[in-house]
């Protein structure tokens, strides 16, 4: 059960409110911002809450254990502070938001209801949804180790060890020409081997798609021109002259540790731990035929 600042208590006993909803969004990179449903712009704590943001939200629930509360809050496109582009490059994803009961008359007199994230974000010509998720359902999220053959570790992480800012893993480009903005013919990278950016990171850093980083499908190198081809295509156009960075990946496997990075020391998998083929292996025999130990035989 919350407190209520007393102030706040009062106002609700007092049998005429003047109440809105405030919401805080805080992007991973620092960035907060107000919103409110209320007529006029509303401020506390340093954040001024926009009114002229067109914020309606869903009801709010909340049950016993640890099942993950939502819920969701409608928008239009209205705001300075929010357009499409960037909702469609994912720069609202996983920021924080609070949302507070707010005494619109006296803003000292608040309440905090609800913490958490953004999730999925869905958008129309006008307007667009963003759902609302509690706090737990961060312990949705897999913790711990898995024993498995390939590395668990994040190329370029403490327990990797790889510099990926090393000039040897990392490079920069300039599109000079595109398709379906995900399939790229670049400059400015024919020095490194074929796939040697394949399964890396391509960071935009010039063009409509600033500041994006996406995933790298395949890196090619013909000897002739350089393509890089993307998972899924840039949230907003690719344009010739576009520029970004390239960092090198890695496909987790032990021989790509040991070869290509000289990092076998730091290997995270387990590539000597027997599989399903070989517990196989007993039942049909190395030929394929049932000779190999079977239990039915």
């Amino acid at each position: 059960m919350k407190s209520l600042p007393a102030g706040m208590q009062a106002h609700l006993d007092s049998g005429a409110t003047t109440l809105c909803w405030c919401w805080k969004v805080t992007l991973t990179d620092g960035t907060a911002m107000g919103f409110t449903d209320h007529d006029r712009d509303v401020a506390f704590d340093s954040v001024t809450y926009e009114a002229a943001s067109g914020f309606t939200a869903t009801e709010i629930q909340s049950s016993l254990g640890l099942s993950v509360d939502n819920l969701e809050v409608d928008s239009a496109l209205s705001s300075g502070r929010i357009d499409a582009d960037d909702l469609a490059a994912g720069r609202y994803d996983d920021a924080a938001v609070e949302i507070w009961r707010v005494n619109w008359e006296d803003p000292n007199e608040r309440v905090l209801v609800r913490k958490g994230n953004v999730g999925e974000v869905s958008r129309g010509e006008l307007a667009f949804t963003a759902e609302i998720r509690g706090l737990a359902h961060k312990l949705n999220q897999p913790q711990g180790r898995t024993y498995s053959r390939a590395c668990d570790a994040d190329l370029g992480d403490a327990r990797c060890g790889i510099d990926l800012d090393d000039p040897a893993h990392k490079g920069t480009l300039t599109v000079t020409a595109v398709s379906e903005d995900r399939i790229l013919t670049v400059s400015g990278v024919a020095a490194f081997d074929d796939g040697w950016f394949t399964r890396g990171t391509l960071t935009w850093t010039g063009g409509n798609n600033d500041g994006v980083a996406q995933e790298v499908r395949r890196h090619e190198n013909d000897g002739a021109a350089v393509t890089v081809t993307l998972w899924q295509a840039a949230p907003l156009a690719v344009e010739i002259g576009d520029t970004a960075t390239i960092q090198t990946g890695c496909d987790k496997s032990f021989e790509t540790c040991k070869q290509k990075f000289a990092n076998a020391d730091n290997f995270r998998g387990f590539p000597h731990m027997p599989g399903n083929d070989v517990a196989f292996s007993y039942v049909v025999g190395e030929d394929g035929d049932n000779d190999g130990g079977s239990f039915f035989n």
